[in-house]
């Protein structure tokens, strides 16, 4: 009997699935306009972004934005905040020109016990100033990165987003992309928590495609293994690489 309840606690576990961790840079605005003014505010986080459910996220190895084929580093003007009810950072940017600014997070790594490895999400979004797309296609050459090949604003609901997932510069041929919804107001729910990320792979190009069912933030995490371990408590363990970007899409107007 002992030896059974054992077994079923183990299938039991076996089959709670593992929710997706995402680096997460959310903008008050991502298509600005004149009307709008001319600053958004950018919240970042580590989170599971459907469940609503944060995670502490230290302070980054890096925050930065590019804008016009110029990078500016950030991490001094990050201020502490909570993000669903977490420690996470925030910050108020102006943008004095027109044109795609597109913000980037790059995080110390992170030990995650339940997966026995640890985890750094390159994260980055893109945002749209005063009607100007000029750089929506802006490459950043971080270590493992998603190239949009949709332009990443100014989507519709229904629309496939498509880009390709890099590594060290390089296409990674079927990469593995986990995408999942920022449920911002907890009012989305699922018929089984197996829907709660969706898992799609890029074809041999490392190029993927995905339609959204929903308006709002997307997010995109393309996950590789580097190649070298990390330490931890004398032993080596995996470093899962995770190329994260944040899309946002708009209702459909009639």
């Amino acid at each position: 009997m002992k030896s059974f309840a054992s077994t079923a606690l183990i299938l039991s576990l076996a089959a709670v699935p593992a929710y997706a961790h995402y680096g997460m840079i959310i903008p008050s605005d991502n298509m600005l306009s004149q009307e709008d003014g001319r600053s958004i505010d950018l919240t970042l986080s580590f989170s599971h972004p459907f469940e609503g459910k944060g995670m502490t996220l230290d302070k980054p190895a890096s925050f930065s934005v590019t804008h016009a084929g110029r990078t500016t580093e950030l991490l001094d003007q990050l201020t502490e905040t909570t993000v669903m009810d977490e420690a996470g950072f925030a910050l108020s940017y102006d943008l004095d020109r027109p044109g795609t600014y597109v913000f980037a997070l790059t995080p110390h790594p992170y030990w995650e016990p339940e997966e026995d490895a640890f985890i750094t999400h390159y994260t980055k979004t893109y945002v749209s100033a005063y009607g100007d797309d000029e750089g929506w296609d802006t490459e950043l050459g971080l270590k493992t990165e998603i190239v949009p090949l949709s332009k990443p604003f100014a989507l519709w609901t229904g629309n496939v987003f498509q880009g390709i997932v890099k590594l060290d510069g390089e296409a990674v041929p079927h990469a593995e992309v986990e995408v999942e919804y920022y449920n911002e107001d907890g009012s989305a729910t699922v018929p089984s928590d197996l829907m709660i990320t969706q898992t799609i792979k890029a074809d041999a190009n490392g190029v993927f495609t995905y339609a959204v069912p929903e308006n709002g933030w997307w997010g995109f995490a393309a996950l590789n293994t580097a190649e070298q371990p990390m330490p931890f408590e004398g032993e080596d363990k995996d470093h899962e690489l995770g190329a994260v970007i944040w899309v946002h899409f708009e209702p459909w107007a009639r």
